[in-house]
């Protein structure tokens, strides 16, 4: 392990697997509850290792440390890829997958040791492969999660390996064991496991994404209201299934989808586990108007309207195909 355990990331390895971990900087929020861990994991598409994550996704506003874990193994190829359709790389799928989740009670117990951190339940994302895994783990439930957010999570590998055939123009030459590996993680079958946690869940789509399809994602949003889950929230963004230039191996500058999604993963954990402080800007500003009463009502409705009947300037629409960058779609509830 490496690292200040106050303000720089901090490495190490954990249950076999390399970790890059960000403390909590945040100067406008502070932890709310008894969860001080976040754990993430990256896929087999870019981003494919945890620092490489770590610098897509950083989640700098949420106030707990930010633990990125790489995946058991490597894969061939891309899911996206011809690779998906032999054995080999849906066997290496599921080995990430599986080790992953069932590595993650003995991974707590060590970061809690290497950063110094109490007992509590820890918050979860993850990204295709990753984002399967931090399901399967929810689903398991040998660790307490507060929270959970999965992007482009690889919801059932069959569906992704026969989308794969059809652009490729071929079948796949799976195993039979490997056939029963893609078979139990379709995450469509564990969906009463996932939804009997009643953890807290954000699913992130693509609509440009030919992996895992937005309405793929969406439609698993709906099993797991069906199976009784009583938090499921559920975003798209006009983007494709990679999160980073290829080859998504090194720490890069994040590319717009990127950003995005970082900004709504941070803003859903902060609502989930963090206390925000008003800005200091902020205080100064109501309290000057406040001792000075300069706005009456009328002054406000003024400012907030430009004729009868208008809407208030705050509240307005953007066409996200027309705005000079396109805006996030809202999450849906």
């Amino acid at each position: 392990m490496s690292g200040d355990h106050t303000n720089r990331p901090v490495h190490g390895t954990v249950a076999g697997a390399a970790y890059v971990a960000l403390p909590p900087t945040a100067v406008d929020a502070t932890a709310s509850g008894p969860t001080r861990l976040l754990i993430a994991w990256p896929g087999f598409d870019p981003p494919r290792t945890a620092a490489a994550l770590a610098a897509a996704i950083p989640m700098t506003g949420v106030p707990v440390w930010r633990v990125y874990l790489d995946l058991p193994g490597r894969s061939p190829g891309g899911l996206g890829s011809g690779a998906i359709l032999e054995t080999e790389a849906i066997e290496a799928y599921g080995r990430a997958v599986e080790q992953a989740a069932a590595g993650l009670p003995a991974a707590v117990a060590e970061l809690r040791r290497d950063l110094a951190l109490p007992d509590g339940p820890v918050a979860l994302a993850g990204f295709s492969a990753g984002g399967a895994a931090a399901l399967l783990a929810v689903a398991r439930g040998e660790v307490a999660v507060s929270a959970a957010a999965a992007v482009a999570p690889v919801v059932a590998p069959a569906r992704a390996a026969r989308a794969v055939e059809r652009r490729a123009g071929r079948d796949r030459t799976w195993s039979e064991p490997a056939q029963e590996l893609a078979e139990r993680l379709d995450l469509g079958v564990l969906a009463g496991d996932i939804a009997a946690r009643d953890v807290p869940l954000l699913l992130v789509g693509g609509a440009r994404d030919r992996v895992v399809p937005a309405g793929e994602v969406t439609a698993f949003r709906d099993v797991l209201q069906r199976r009784g889950a009583g938090s499921v929230e559920h975003a798209a963004f006009r983007m494709g299934h990679a999160l980073a230039a290829e080859p998504g191996t090194e720490p890069r500058p994040p590319i717009t989808d990127a950003v995005r999604v970082d900004g709504l993963l941070t803003d859903w954990f902060r609502e989930r586990l963090a206390d925000v402080r008003p800005a200091p800007d902020q205080d100064a500003a109501q309290g000057q108007n406040t001792a000075q009463g300069q706005n009456t009502a009328q002054e406000q409705d003024a400012l907030q309207s430009t004729g009868p009947g208008a809407a208030p300037a705050a509240v307005r629409s953007v066409d996200a195909d027309t705005a000079p960058y396109p805006a996030p779609a809202p999450v849906i509830r």
